[in-house]
Parts: structure tokens; sequence; C-alpha cells
């Protein structure tokens, strides 16, 4: 396997979604992901998904999404041979990715400063709700917590969005940190803890209404108007008219199709833009009731501005364009079964799955040959129940 990060260990020590979506991004790009897993208790996500066979075989499809290019061994932590072999284990990683619970891996005593001074070089990336510090530190969340902890779904009109935007936006925020700290250790020669946290994410997510909140001027003037959603003849459109001369192309355009609204062809400014009136938008909102949703798609996209008709989920994943990019790939050992991959290409290439999501201990032979145990060895550990 080649990448970016070829020759990178990785200790995957996640669960559910934030975490593995972090260390599937870094196995994607090369790197030696091992994930591991509690025999007992292993990742939740394994046991989720709309195909109860492939649940009660713990592939679930919520764990295959994030679980493909990975090595999986079954380790209990709760033993001291067990935390002796995670040791062993972190001494020649490069990175080690948990989402525990604030506290949690140094209650076993394999938290940051143990791992650290085993092997000084390790990059420590902790995943949590809210930071290793503050009130909240200590607090266990998920996504739907975040969302509201946030401000998210009151952002949302009281209503939580359909998607774990935050687990997946926080999983991006720990590859891109953990990607950056190797960088530094190369300068410096020396790993680093790196703290992620959901609640910090899901306030970048929302940068500029995060900021205006705490502006004096945002209670005297209200909220942004937004780039907006039409009902049509056939199909909802959301048209992308954002910037003042995009509104003065769409009057433009709606005046060559018989439409004439002069009002949007005096827009110059920010200011014209929150000056826009009510009785405006509700004639704009009888225009575009006038044909169907693809029919405008293909009329504002040839005037240079962004449309298209609100898509369900089931008709965007065969988009064209995801096809071209390759987006979805088949898991190797099911080809009935696309898997996301990464949203990037570098140097023209995308991102190869080469090794299908494992199953619960799939590798432990394996990384513990790797790790330089005797047969022997590897079969004191498994006669023990510390592996399987």
């Amino acid at each position: 396997m080649t990448g970016a990060l070829n020759g990178i260990v990785v200790l995957d020590m996640t669960h559910v979604l934030a975490g593995p979506f972090c260390t599937y991004q870094l196995g994607l790009l090369g790197a030696d992901v091992i994930k591991v897993e509690d025999p007992s208790n292993p990742d939740c996500a394994r046991g989720r998904g709309p195909d109860d066979a492939l649940n009660a075989a713990g592939l679930g499809l919520n764990y295959q999404v994030q679980g493909a290019n990975k090595r999986s061994l079954a380790l209990n932590l709760r033993s001291t041979k067990g935390i002796d072999v995670l040791k062993s284990l972190a001494e020649k990683a490069d990175i080690v990715v948990e989402n525990f619970t604030t506290g949690a891996l140094a209650s076993l005593g394999i938290g940051y400063e143990v791992l650290a001074d085993i092997n000084p070089r390790l990059i420590h990336c902790s995943i949590t709700g809210y930071g290793d510090t503050g009130p909240q530190a200590a607090h266990g969340a998920y996504d739907n917590v975040i969302q509201a902890t946030s401000g998210t779904i009151g952002q949302c009109g009281g209503v939580k969005p359909g998607v774990s935007f935050v687990d997946y936006s926080t999983g991006y925020a720990a590859a891109f940190a953990v990607t950056a700290a190797l960088t530094q250790r190369e300068r410096t020669g020396q790993g680093t803890h790196i703290s992620v946290s959901m609640l910090e994410v899901a306030m970048q997510m929302m940068a500029p209404e995060a900021a205006a909140a705490q502006s004096p001027a945002t209670a005297k003037r209200g909220k942004e108007p937004g780039i907006a959603s039409y009902d049509t003849q056939n199909g909802q459109l959301m048209l992308g008219a954002f910037h003042p001369a995009q509104y003065r192309k769409l009057a433009k355009l709606l005046q060559r199709l018989g439409h004439p609204l002069p009002a949007l062809a005096d827009i110059y400014d920010w200011r014209d833009v929150w000056a826009i009136s009510a009785e405006t938008k509700s004639v704009l909102r009888d225009i575009f009731m006038t044909t169907d949703a693809e029919t405008w798609v293909t009329h504002l996209r040839a005037a240079d501005l962004p449309a298209e008709r609100v898509k369900t989920l089931a008709e965007a994943v065969d988009l064209p364009q995801l096809a071209a990019r390759g987006f979805f790939q088949p898991n190797p050992d099911d080809d009935s079964t696309a898997l996301p991959t990464t949203a990037f290409h570098m140097t023209g290439q995308g991102t190869k799955l080469h090794q299908a999501p494992p199953t619960l201990g799939q590798h432990s032979h394996a990384v513990l040959t790797g790790m330089g145990l005797d047969a022997h060895q590897i079969d004191q550990l498994f006669d023990a129940g510390i592996v399987t």
C-alpha cells in the first residue's frame, strides 16, 4: 500500500462515528491503522445499520462506512496483560487516536503521560464532547447532544438536522490536527497531545452565526438574509444568489424571460441586500411558480447563477459527478456495497480501498506476530481471553 501516510502506524482506540472517521481518513491515505477493541464490548457501530444480518455479524453499515483500510485487534484492556500489549504497541506507533470520556484511559494507566514516557515521539489525539479542560470536560456527549448544546438545533428552527455533521466534522478536524502534528514532529522530534472538542467544532461550523450572536448589532438588525429555496410547479429550487452582482444577474434573466423585477436590478451593495422588501420576495416566489425546478436550473445556470433542484439522498448518491470522481468504491470483500472514501484527490488520483472493514479480531494474530511475539506467547494471550 502506498499513500501520503505510508509507513505511519496508528492505534485506533475509537468508537461510534467521529473517531473512526478520523482514523479511516488516515487509513485511506496509506497509514497502517490498527483498530483496538474490547472483545466483549466492541465498537457499537458494528451492530448498527439497515441490514440485520450484517449487524449480527458485527459488520453493520454504520461501521463499514469508516471501517475499511484497517486491521482489527480484539484486546481486553481491563487486564494487566492487555495493558502491557497496548503499551508495547504504543512504543512503536506514531499516532494514538481515542474518543473515550476525558480521563478514562488515564484511569487504566494508559493516558497520554504514560504512553508519551514510553514513546516521546507519539502523537496522542483525544476526541471528546467538550475538550479536556473546563467545567464540562468530564461530560459525555454524542452528536445530537452537541447539536443541542452548541445552538445548532436552535439555529435550525428547533429541528435537529437529520445527519451527524458534528461527528464527521470532528473527525476531519482531528485528522487535520494529527497530520499537522506529524509535520511538527519532523521539526522537533517530539510527539504531542491533541485535544479535539466536538462543541468547538460545531461552533466552527457556524462561525459567522456564532460571531454575530455575540455582536450588539445583531439584535438591532436581525438575522442575515439567507440563500433561499423556492417552490416551483414541480420540485423545490435552491437558488444561490448571494452577492449583490448575482441579484443583478437574476434581474437580467427575469427580464429576458418576461418576468421583470426592477427592484433586483438596483442591488449594488450589502445594504441593498438587507433592504429587499417582503413584497419583492413575494413576487419572486410567484415567478418561480410559473414553471418546474429543472427548467429554472437550466435558465439560472446559463445566467451563471448557482442553482439546483432539491434532491433526495437516494438521487444524490447516484449523481454522475460522484461516479466520475470515484467517491464511492466497492467493498473489497463485497462489491454489492459501495463505501465513501475521501472528499479530495491528490495529484489527480483518488484513494483506494485495499482492505475490507474487518471482523472483530480478524487481525489479532497478525498484529501480535508483528510485535515480535512467538507462537507460545500468542497462544497464552488467546487462552487467557486477553486477545480474541
